[in-house]
């Protein structure tokens, strides 16, 4: 009855309306910026490597892209994909693709509006949605919606459905008690997590970047053996995106469908999470960390995600239902059943066996979801702290929710997750609904410190943001450093 219940709401709160606004935001703030996630390609990477040195507070750029991109590289970029293909077909690739180039529209608004109105609390910057639909909107209770949304769902019911994927993959290639494997994974995120958001970045700079090369690479030498299919996995992808394949043309709706859900999940463009890391960033101008969070949302889906769909494609490790549950293509790997992480790890397979392809899977897997875990941990705290940061009680709750969390981490590799899951859908969907509205209400604020930003560059000038000549209120922080 109550598993009833919380699922209708999930479905209320993860509608196609939500699918619909993510893409219009992202049309919306692609034109509106006029695809500055294009124009500016070059300069988005090279500011990862950008930071302002008279600020003494704070992370670096390349930190803030680091733990964005570990909460974005997570299960969704192996399991997510498989899901992708095996309920939409090779097109739904095709159109995680393209709400990824739109989405990045909306990571950059975000993600500017964050660093507007961060706050320096207490050595550290704190921003995010919360922040900028207090200040930017004026509606404080929203803000305080949010907040709570984003400590619950990111405290306690998403965490446990990381660590399940880890347990049960290690659990199933190693032959161990996944109790074990999460008690392991608890005590880790705990040394991390109550060491603060600097020992965060220094592990997310680290770990996040050095996986997600890996794992491609590891792609590109599968992609080498397999060279022969690769021709006829790209032409099934375009064709299949637009129903022009024979096979999955009466699937067209769910390929879209399916290619989008699966492309916001795995992005997070609009979610409202990786703003609350890009307030974090030391940097001169706001305009640097949008294009820096933007840059972050082409490594996540054209990058990771791509490279476990043209794996599994071009080693056929995978099936196609139709929307009645019938098979419209079966793989040649006749074990395959519904889509999961097995279709990655019999694609690995392929190459390297099946012992170690698992095991390569499962080591996969554990980093993107500790990483992701360790941003959990992140968005849960700086929400936290607007809720209780300027009274005495602070520590306190910050300690209960490093409690919580790492228990939550332990509880996960003991039972399935699915329920969790459930739930913090739909803490995070309530977080895009909330968002998205606030970010299209505040729009016309990064497209001002935009056009200023670029201005400045055309006129051979370092930018410089000054909130007053932008007629910008309560972006206090800047005033007080511009």
């Amino acid at each position: 009855m109550i598993e009833n219940l919380i699922n209708t709401i999930n479905g209320w709160v993860w509608s196609p309306a939500l699918v619909f606004l993510c893409l219009a935001a992202g049309l919306y703030f692609s034109f509106g910026t006029r695809f500055v996630q294009v124009r500016r390609f070059g300069e988005m990477a090279r500011l990862l490597f950008s930071t302002d040195k008279t600020q003494k507070t704070g992370i670096t750029s390349f930190q803030a892209f680091s733990m964005a991109l570990s909460g974005r590289v997570g299960t969704g970029n192996i399991v997510g994909v498989a899901t992708a293909i095996g309920y939409g077909g090779p097109g739904a690739i095709v159109w995680m693709w393209i709400i990824a180039f739109l989405g990045a529209g909306s990571a950059f608004a975000e993600a500017t509006l964050a660093q507007i109105f961060k706050e320096n609390h207490k050595g550290e910057y704190r921003g995010g949605p919360a922040y900028y639909i207090e200040k930017g909107l004026k509606a404080k209770w929203l803000g305080v919606v949010f907040a709570i949304c984003a400590v619950v769902a990111c405290g306690v019911f998403l965490p446990p459905v990381q660590s399940n994927g880890i347990a049960i993959s290690f659990a199933n290639t190693l032959e161990v008690n996944p109790a074990w494997i999460g008690l392991g994974v608890a005590l880790l995120i705990g040394f991390v997590i109550i060491g603060g958001v600097k020992r965060i970045a220094n592990v997310a700079q680290v770990v996040a970047p050095f996986m997600a090369i890996l794992y491609i690479l590891l792609s590109i030498v599968i992609l080498i053996v397999h060279a022969g299919e690769v021709p006829a996995v790209f032409g099934d992808m375009v064709t299949s995106a637009f129903g022009m394949n024979e096979v999955f043309g009466g699937i067209l709706g769910s390929t879209i469908a399916w290619g989008v859900k699966r492309g916001i999940y795995s992005n997070e463009a609009g979610q409202g999470t990786a703003p609350i890391v890009a307030a974090a960033a030391k940097v001169s101008h706001p305009v640097k960390q949008g294009m820096v969070q933007a840059f972050s949302v082409y490594v996540d889906t054209l990058l990771v995600c791509t490279a476990t769909a043209v794996m599994i494609l071009a080693c056929k490790t995978y099936n196609v239902f139709g929307a009645d549950g019938s098979m419209l293509y079966t793989s040649t790997v006749a074990q395959l059943g519904e889509p999961d992480v097995s279709y990655t790890s019999a694609a690995i397979s392929t190459l390297l066996g099946g012992k170690v392809g698992g095991l390569v899977v499962s080591i996969a897997l554990f980093f993107f979801a500790f990483t992701t875990i360790m941003a959990y941990y992140y968005y849960a705290e700086t929400n936290l702290v607007y809720l209780f940061g300027k009274g005495r009680r602070e520590k306190v709750f910050v300690w209960i929710l490093r409690v919580a969390l790492i228990a939550a981490v332990f509880y996960g590799s003991l039972n399935k997750a699915s329920l969790m899951w459930t739930l913090g859908d739909i803490g995070v969907g309530t977080m895009a609904w909330i968002n998205i509205v606030a970010i299209l209400l505040l729009s016309m604020i990064p497209f001002k410190v935009l056009r200023s930003y670029e201005q400045q560059k055309r006129a051979g000038q370092e930018p410089k943001f000054n909130p007053d000549e932008l007629k910008i209120e309560n972006a206090d922080f800047w005033k007080k450093n511009s």
